[in-house]
């Protein structure tokens, strides 16, 4: 098949883990590493919740996508919209063909909006914010800073979505700042959940039920944010554990969470795995597509099974690395993901928990010497500078 320009190796994504996995190629001596990218811009995401929070400007999570792409890719800045991996190829938004003898797919996440009715209306205005945009998370400090009084609701829909703590942290910022503030008393909080207790592993749910009890949140489990009127100032939670039994709240304000999902051409594609989410089909320890042995995907495109996190692409990218070396010397992938992921949880404005677990679903502590499953004020310098730093300077260069 006719193609525009051919490459050893494609990464459609320049995100985190699409830097990363190219910058590792790199480094082990794979040439001729393409990315696809349409962005200007590179984001750290994890620090949102702190923009959200009023912690952090906005600014520092972003830079040029320039300033990060490993000198030794060729970065086609274009947009990805199709595959046909019988014919080893992507098609691009501006209308090229670019085949591959391995393709890596990361393109990140969609945000679903759209499935909540009446948030797309609402966003950004009515005290109705969210910490998943760019030019959200400082609306929703504006938001919480404002607030004296009232009833504040933070959602978390069903479904897998991007560092599911990120729901709870920014509740646990506000309610420790109105608590400084003198005014939490006057504050009705309400965290809605999907799930049936605070985390899923339990040494970390055990410290975060403590947590909700200190500022006095209402936790409504099992429950999701099914509308929304922002004009109204109320909203409906769905009880999914009780016959799907509705409550209609009045707010005074609102973070939410989208439903998310692979983008939507991925969904339509031969590579998804044809379910509501419609991630990249892979095995879970070796990211290898289910059909197409020369395809691998990680991230949060991916249908691995772990928490969407920088932790887990940050172990998922060396196994990533590895076994595309494997199949562009005709042998066998060997490398395998054990699930890791961290959460770091802010519980405060000045501590952390450092949620750390794999797919056994226990803790899987990585730091020695520090008991990591209880709050810790470290850990807080760890999240607001170590973590960022980690990221910038050796995740994406390919060096941790």
């Amino acid at each position: 098949m006719a193609t525009d320009q051919h490459h050893r190796v494609v990464i459609v994504g320049g995100g985190a883990a699409g830097i990363t996995v190219a910058a590792r190629l790199g480094r082990a001596h794979v040439d001729d590493v393409a990315i696809i990218e349409p962005s200007d811009k590179h984001f750290y995401h994890p620090y949102w919740t702190l923009v959200g929070g009023g912690i952090v400007k906005a600014e520092k999570s972003r830079r040029t996508e320039a300033s990060v792409m490993p000198k030794k890719a060729t970065w086609i800045k274009d947009a990805a919209e199709s595959f046909d991996p019988e014919n080893n190829t992507v098609g691009t938004a501006g209308g090229k063909t670019i085949g591959y003898d391995v393709l890596v797919v990361c393109p990140g996440i969609q945000l679903d909006f759209d499935r909540t009715p009446g948030l797309p209306e609402t966003l950004g205005k009515n005290n109705v914010s969210t910490n998943y945009e760019y030019d959200m998370a400082p609306r929703t400090w504006e938001f919480i800073r404002g607030m004296t009084k009232g009833t504040a609701v933070f959602t978390m829909p069903g479904g897998p979505i991007k560092c599911a703590g990120a729901p709870q942290k920014i509740a646990y910022l506000a309610s420790d700042y109105w608590r400084e503030q003198g005014v939490l008393k006057d504050i009705d909080v309400h965290l809605v959940l999907p799930t049936p207790g605070m985390f899923g592993v339990k040494e970390f749910s055990d410290v975060l039920d403590q947590v909700v009890a200190r500022y006095g949140i209402n936790v409504h489990f099992n429950s999701e944010m099914t509308s929304i009127d922002g004009d109204a100032r109320k909203l409906v939670i769905t009880d999914h554990a009780n016959d799907d039994s509705t409550t209609e709240l009045d707010f005074d304000m609102v973070h939410a969470t989208p439903h998310q999902s692979a983008p939507d051409w991925i969904k339509s594609s031969p590579l998804s795995t044809g379910d509501a989410n419609g991630y990249v089909d892979v095995d879970k320890f070796t990211h290898q597509h289910v059909r197409y042995p020369n395809i691998f995907s990680l991230g949060d495109a991916g249908s691995t099974p772990n928490s969407k996190t920088g932790a887990a692409v940050r172990k998922q990218a060396p196994v990533v690395t590895e076994n595309v070396k494997a199949v562009l010397a005709s042998q066998t992938p060997g490398a395998k993901y054990k699930g890791y992921a961290s959460c770091p949880l802010t519980t405060s404005r000045h501590k952390m928990l450092l949620a750390e677990f794999d797919y056994s679903g226990q803790a899987a502590p990585s730091i020695p010497l520090i008991n990591t499953k209880k709050e810790r004020r470290d850990m807080w310098y760890l999240k607001k500078y170590g973590l960022p730093f980690l990221y910038w300077n050796f995740m994406l260069k390919g060096r941790a």
